[in-house]
């Protein structure tokens, strides 16, 4: 019954029917792990994780060696802070224990992928995908991986033995000062600029004679422009003080590029002020002399050529650069064509469909920034011709299409977000409008049909870029997934069915567990260095009950389980010598009670031959064979 409300999706009601199940069998006679484990699932649906891990700790307690009681612990450790290094573990030893099974390795992907650690993630994903084509977090998750992609808490490593959360407001305080000063010099910086140089400015142009600077003010603009950096100061030593994690702010920078990148650029903003103010004198002679014996129509040149072009620009460009240089090389990381093949793959699922359209975005902001750059290549060499090579985008752009997996997915996806639609369509038209626009200069053309082209042409990129950013700023306006990388997901749980480590234990019949318990001629079977091997125990310890096997063997078969846990015993029937089982199991070592427990995988009953003789006889839902 938890089981089952588990997969309508009602946790509360799992979680009473999974507490009933564990005090109705208080002995574990009936595999009471599987109880915790629900109990555990249905805690960490209703966002109690540390009742989750109480109750996958209970579990594997319970049965040691079962394969699933060790991926729901280490399912429930990924959510508490500073305990990955444990999921790791956890995770491990179930692929250990069970690497026929894909969700052991699904786990230890999305463990490498939350670290960054994408090369070992694909690999664990593609584990996961040759013992299950179809499990749709293998499929998602590794088109994530070739995206290169990064959780929202990219700064944070989750082997840190910190509260990620401690991390994030160090993260935040960062942000906040870093977008404080910016802003601040950009204001102060535009204020000192009109003081200084907008009477004169407006004098020099306004009567066309000459400039009536006042030299006085330089002083005045000076002292108002040491007063923000002062302001600097005091914003930069109040948000010091929120940044309680300053041993793992290198760490934090190292991880999260863009952190550091606004972190270098806000030290370059300070720099670029303080070498505005020293130069303050200086560019007001230059533009003095500019403005009084220049071309009023050479004014723009003049003031791009002043000392204080580069410092300035620097200031006031800095907030609008950033996140231009963050969304193209966002859009270029990754392999997206791969990507897109996997999400496809994932049936309907609304993860993936969600990741396919973000997948898109990036595409076309690929297509933008090419488009872009034929028009910049041919306006800067002064050769028209460079802007043919806008053709190759379209061209580029169906080979995506048809190499992206199942076209019907994708067509969905492109239905249901209309923006996307026509942004590749104005892309499209891009590309062939600067096509023309080269053939019309190529072919020497009247000029206003060659600049109305380049203009149809531009203007049409604009629109692109117009496009995405109305697209992103409804999606902020409404809280819904945006164009950018950011909008991403993993695929946690996602899918119909229900994760692996809420499959029911193994069990043994009751005529499997008196042969064992009576039976005399045991044989454990096992691998060591020189191969399969077989070792007669005798008889077993005890069988628990829940179907563990305790057998008493010898040292060398210790020393073969820890090197491979994955064994098989033999048993025939005491009595009549009608029928054999095998239980092929996980053995772990008990050093306490000095014997081998050994959790059933898989029951597997046969008849000996004889009038007697029959097919073989699976206890554990398995077809016969």
């Amino acid at each position: 019954m938890a089981a089952a409300r588990l997969g309508r999706g009602q946790p509360e009601a799992a979680l009473e029917a999974a507490r009933r199940a564990v005090d109705l069998d208080p002995r574990a006679e009936a595999g009471a792990d599987w109880g915790y484990r629900l109990a555990s699932l249905a805690f960490e649906r209703l966002g109690r994780d540390a009742e989750a891990v109480a109750a996958a700790e209970e579990a594997v307690r319970l049965a040691p060696g079962s394969w699933t009681a060790r991926l729901r612990l280490g399912t429930a450790l990924r959510r508490i802070p500073g305990r990955w290094t444990e999921s790791r573990a956890q995770a491990a030893r179930a692929a250990r224990y069970a690497p026929e099974e894909p969700d052991p390795h699904v786990l230890v992907g999305d463990l490498s992928l939350l670290r960054g650690d994408y090369a070992q993630a694909r690999t664990a994903y593609r584990h996961a995908l040759r013992r299950r084509d179809d499990h749709p977090g293998a499929r998602i998750n590794l088109g994530l991986a070739l995206l290169r992609w990064e959780r929202s808490r990219g700064h944070h490593d989750p082997a840190w033995p910190v509260d990620p959360r401690e991390t994030g407001r160090a993260r935040r305080a960062l942000e906040v000062w870093s977008r404080q000063v910016r802003l601040l010099l950009a204001v102060a910086l535009l204020g000192i600029a009109a003081a200084v140089f907008g009477p004169g400015l407006a004098a020099a142009l306004g009567e066309g004679g000459a400039a009536a600077f006042a030299p006085g003010l330089l002083t005045e603009a000076r002292v108002g422009g040491g007063a923000a950096l002062a302001a600097v100061l005091v914003i930069t030593l109040r948000q010091a003080r929120r940044v309680r994690l300053w041993p793992y702010v290198p760490g934090m920078l190292v991880r999260d590029p863009w952190l550091f990148l606004s972190v270098v650029i806000t030290l370059l903003a300070v720099a670029a002020y303080g070498a505005a103010l020293a130069t303050l004198p200086r560019a007001a002679r230059q533009l003095a002399s500019a403005v009084t014996e220049a071309d009023p129509a050479d004014l723009p040149e003049n003031l791009l050529g002043n000392v204080w072009a580069v410092p300035v620009l620097l200031v006031l460009l800095n907030g609008v650069a950033l996140p231009v240089l963050r969304t193209l090389a966002e859009a270029w990381r990754g392999r997206p064509v791969r990507a897109l093949a996997q999400f496809t793959e994932a049936d309907e699922d609304r993860t993936a469909g969600r990741d396919i359209d973000v997948t898109l975005w990036l595409v076309a902001v690929r297509a933008w920034s090419a488009l872009a750059a034929v028009a910049a290549a041919a306006w800067f060499l002064e050769d028209g011709r460079w802007a043919f090579t806008a053709l190759a985008v379209p061209v580029v752009l169906r080979w995506a299409y048809g190499r992206a997996g199942r076209p019907s997915r994708l067509r969905g996806v492109l239905a249901g977000d209309r923006w996307l639609a026509g942004v590749l369509t104005l892309l499209a038209a891009a590309s062939l409008v600067l096509a023309a626009a080269a053939a019309v200069r190529a072919l020497g053309l009247p000029g206003p049909l060659d600049r109305r082209a380049w203009q149809v042409g531009i203007g049409v990129l604009a629109a692109v870029v117009a496009a995405y950013v109305a697209r992103a700023a409804r999606a902020w306006w409404q809280g819904t997934p945006g164009p950018g990388r950011a909008s991403l997901i993993m695929c946690e749980s996602c899918g119909r069915r229900l994760p692996g480590d809420a499959r029911p234990p193994v069990g043994l019949s009751g005529e499997v567990r008196r042969a064992f318990a009576d039976g005399r001629g045991v044989v454990l079977a096992y691998a060591d260095s020189t191969g399969p091997r077989a070792l007669p125990v005798g008889s077993v310890g005890s069988v628990g009950p829940g179907g563990e096997l305790r057998l008493i063997a010898a040292d060398d078969a210790w020393e073969a389980a820890e090197r491979d846990p994955r064994v098989a015993v033999f048993v025939a029937d005491p009595l009549e010598r009608r029928f054999w089982a095998e239980v092929r199991g996980v053995a772990v070592g008990d050093a306490e009670a000095e014997v081998l427990r050994v959790t059933p995988k898989h029951v597997m009953v046969g008849d000996y031959p004889g009038r007697h003789q029959g097919r073989l006889r699976p206890r554990d839902g398995s077809p016969a064979r």
